[in-house]
C-alpha cells in the first residue's frame, strides 16, 4: 500500500467532527464571541455555550436543540439541514446508550416543567422551612426547663425563611417578561400566519420541524392563525410558555403579543377540541 493510500484511508476513518465542535470552530473563525452570537441569533448565551459543547440535554427539549442548532449554523455559514440531521443522530445515540432509558416513559411538555435546579432548590427550601417549624413547635410545647433560647429559635426560622424567599426569587426570575420577543419553533409541519392589529400579514409560511419565526418587536397587537397549535412551541424573551393548545385546533387571528400570551397563561385553558373564542 502506498503512502498516499494509507493517508487516504486514515482520513476516511477519521470520524466527523461533532456538531458542537463544528459550530464553535465556525464561530471562532469569524471572530465572534458567545455574546456576539447570542445577540445576532437571539438565542440565550447559556444555550450558545451548551451548543458549543454539544450538551443538547441541557436545552429545554429536543425541538429546541434542533431549532437552535439550525439558527446557529445559518448564522456562521454552515448547512442548517445537515447540522440538524447530525443533531438528531447525536441525540439518538445519547438516548440509545442511556442506562436509565425507559421506552414506556413519555416526557411531559418542557414548556410547563420547571428547571431541574429550581425544582431541587425549592424542595430543599421547603424542607428547611418545615424543619424550622418542627423545632419551633416541639420546643413550644416542651417543659420550660428544656426550652432553648429565643435567639436560636429566631435564627432557625430566619434561615428557613431566607431559603424560601431565595427560591421564590429564582422562580420569579424564570417568569418571562411582557416586553420580551415572541418566538415560535415548529415541532412538525405547521401552517402559520402572523398579522398585526390592522390585518396586515407580516408572515405566512409552512414551518418544518426545527424552523422558527420571531414576531417583529414593532408589530402592534400581533395575531396568529394556525390549525396546528399543538406543534408550535413558544418562547418569550427566551423563556418557554405554554402552547396555544395541546391538540389540533383552528385559531384565526388569535392575539399573539407577549402580553396576550402571558395573560392567556393565567386563565383557565379551554376544553380540548372546543373552538377558539370569537374575536
Amino acid at each position: 500500500m502506498t503512502q498516499d493510500e494509507e493517508n487516504s484511508e486514515a482520513v476516511s476513518e477519521t470520524p466527523p467532527a461533532s456538531v458542537g465542535a463544528q459550530l464553535r470552530a465556525a464561530r471562532e473563525a469569524q471572530g465572534k464571541s458567545v455574546a456576539d452570537m447570542a445577540e445576532s441569533t437571539r438565542i440565550a448565551a447559556r444555550h450558545i455555550k451548551h451548543l458549543d459543547e454539544g450538551e443538547f440535554d441541557e436545552l429545554p427539549g429536543r425541538i429546541y436543540a434542533i431549532g437552535f442548532s439550525k439558527t446557529y449554523a445559518k448564522e456562521v455559514g454552515l448547512d442548517p439541514d445537515a447540522i440538524a440531521d447530525q443533531v438528531r443522530a447525536e441525540m439518538g445515540e445519547a438516548e440509545a446508550h442511556s442506562a436509565h432509558y425507559d421506552t414506556t416513559f413519555e416526557p411531559g411538555d418542557p414548556t410547563r416543567a420547571p428547571g431541574r435546579k429550581l425544582l431541587w432548590f425549592s424542595l430543599f427550601a421547603a424542607a428547611l422551612l418545615l424543619a424550622g417549624l418542627f423545632v419551633f413547635a416541639r420546643e413550644l410545647f416542651a417543659p420550660a426547663a428544656d426550652l432553648p433560647s429565643l435567639v436560636e429559635q429566631e435564627e432557625a426560622v430566619a434561615v428557613a425563611q431566607a431559603a424560601a424567599d431565595e427560591a421564590a426569587g429564582q422562580a420569579a426570575a424564570e417568569e418571562p417578561e411582557a416586553g420580551g420577543e415572541v418566538v415560535i419553533t415548529a415541532e412538525g409541519e405547521a401552517w402559520v400566519r402572523i398579522a398585526d392589529g390592522e390585518g396586515r400579514v407580516l408572515k405566512e409560511v409552512i414551518l418544518n420541524e426545527g424552523d422558527s419565526y420571531t414576531v417583529p418587536a414593532d408589530a402592534e397587537n400581533a395575531q396568529i392563525s394556525t390549525a396546528r397549535p399543538d406543534l408550535l412551541a413558544i418562547t418569550i424573551g427566551g423563556k418557554a410558555v405554554p402552547k396555544l393548545a395541546e391538540e389540533m385546533q383552528t385559531f384565526i387571528d388569535e392575539p399573539f403579543s407577549a402580553t396576550a400570551l402571558l395573560a392567556r397563561g393565567q386563565q383557565p385553558q379551554a376544553e380540548p377540541g372546543s373552538p377558539a373564542a370569537p374575536r
